[in-house]
């Protein structure tokens, strides 16, 4: 991965000064992915009806963003070595601002495949960008705390996703959101292009990107990697499929709320998976632990996934309580809960700089991230036939037995 000609973090005020502008202007390139793919929790309902498709169905067809983002990787990181992180973040920017406008422009259920085609190969380099920056210009000891920070900063594209989106697509309609984000994605391009300075390339991998892929296959399923591979799998997929898809649905159709009111309770969701990167990046500083943290941190969501599905009318807790269905404030803390027990996920880039040598550094990054965004992809296209066979309760109650599978596989390899 390349570096940009910012002055490492630490050489003095103007080094650090550009180097924060550089990293916040791509992190709302990051903060503008999260947005996008977070817009059919609160419209999927709507779309459906467009499109005269099942909204099960439609959430399943969804799962091409994510298979797009992963596929998208390994060529992209390749891209910011040969050419720099700033031209690459750029193309990717353009293809953002398309591919928006395509999917608010889709009459059917095939032209908004493409266009969510388009979104996840054009936003999968929007949180590499920022980390491989920061990976190149902070200590290995500030990392943890610099990528919470980034992750946190993205994470407000959900929170915008929620109640202002709720708000939205009750006047406007659920094409005003892509196409609002359409503009979204132009004012970060202009500060990108004012912010992030051009960068001599690293030294290029004339390898294929066949051979690319390959490589850093190996490397994730070595045995130093194994377990965070399998816990990035299962990590990230359960914020993202539960804020960008099921969450939505939960509320209004198992809770019975109106999209505003689902999308204000979304938004505290949100407002956990936004602070606690941060918390958990000081607390990792401050205290270590990494292993503990997540192990801990992840047994805790699980826990929480299988509570709230039994908060539905007529399972377990509903009736433990006696009460028909738990009430929305009972779904409202779990979500915090969950959201900010999920934040501990950016340690597993700290502990894969610790667990690799220098020069395998990106690779081993790309590795994590790779795992994080084909989990979501799988974790979406299951869900999807999950929620048709059996309802929403079995998908929160799939959610957490991933999350238990990939916490065996992480503390047996780790």
């Amino acid at each position: 991965m390349s570096s940009g000609t910012v002055a490492p973090a630490g050489t003095g005020r103007t080094g650090d000064r550009a180097l924060i502008f550089a990293l916040l202007a791509l992190a709302f390139g990051h903060m503008l992915s999260t947005l996008l793919r977070t817009i059919p929790a609160l419209s999927i309902d709507l779309m459906a009806a467009d499109f005269a498709t099942p909204p099960q169905t439609l959430g399943s067809l969804t799962s091409i963003y994510h298979f797009a983002f992963a596929a998208s990787q390994i060529p992209v990181g390749a891209a910011m070595d040969r050419f720099g992180i700033r031209p690459v973040s750029l193309s990717l920017l353009a293809g953002t601002v398309v591919g928006a406008a395509a999917s608010g422009f889709a009459t059917g259920p095939e032209a908004f495949l493409l266009g969510q085609f388009m979104l996840g190969v054009a936003t999968s380099g929007m949180l590499m960008c920022p980390m491989t920056l920061a990976a190149k210009n902070v200590s290995a000891a500030r990392f943890g705390l610099w990528s919470g920070m980034i992750l946190s900063l993205g994470n407000i594209g959900m929170l915008i996703s929620s109640s202002p989106l709720a708000w939205v697509i009750e006047n406007y309609g659920w094409r005003a959101s892509f196409w609002l984000s359409s503009l979204f994605g132009i004012a970060v391009a202009i500060a990108v292009f004012l912010l992030v300075p051009r960068s001599d390339p690293a030294h290029a991998d004339d390898s294929s990107p066949l051979s690319q892929m390959v490589q850093v296959i190996r490397l994730g399923l070595s045995r130093r990697l194994r377990g965070i591979i399998a816990l990035a799998l299962v990590s990230l997929a359960i914020s993202l499929v539960l804020r960008g898809l099921w969450g939505g649905p939960w509320l209004m159709e198992i809770k019975g709320l109106g999209r505003i009111e689902a999308g204000n309770e979304l938004g505290l969701f949100t407002l956990a998976l936004i602070v606690g990167p941060m918390v958990i990046g000081l607390f990792d500083r401050k205290f270590g632990h990494r292993r503990a943290m997540l192990a801990c941190a992840h047994l805790v969501a699980a826990v929480a996934l299988v509570l709230m599905a039994g908060g539905a009318p007529h399972l377990f807790v509903s009736n433990f309580f006696g009460t028909g269905m738990m009430p929305p404030v009972y779904d409202l803390v779990l979500f915090v809960v969950i959201g900010f027990a999920v934040s501990a996920q950016p340690l597993l880039y700290g502990m894969t700089r610790q667990l690799v040598e220098p020069q395998n550094a990106g690779k081993a990054l790309s590795a994590v991230n790779l795992a994080f965004f084909l989990g979501t992809a799988l974790m979406q296209s299951l869900t999807g036939v999950v929620a048709t066979a059996f309802g929403l309760p079995a998908v929160l109650v799939f959610m957490a037995l991933t999350l238990v599978v990939g916490l065996v596989l992480f503390l047996a390899y780790t």
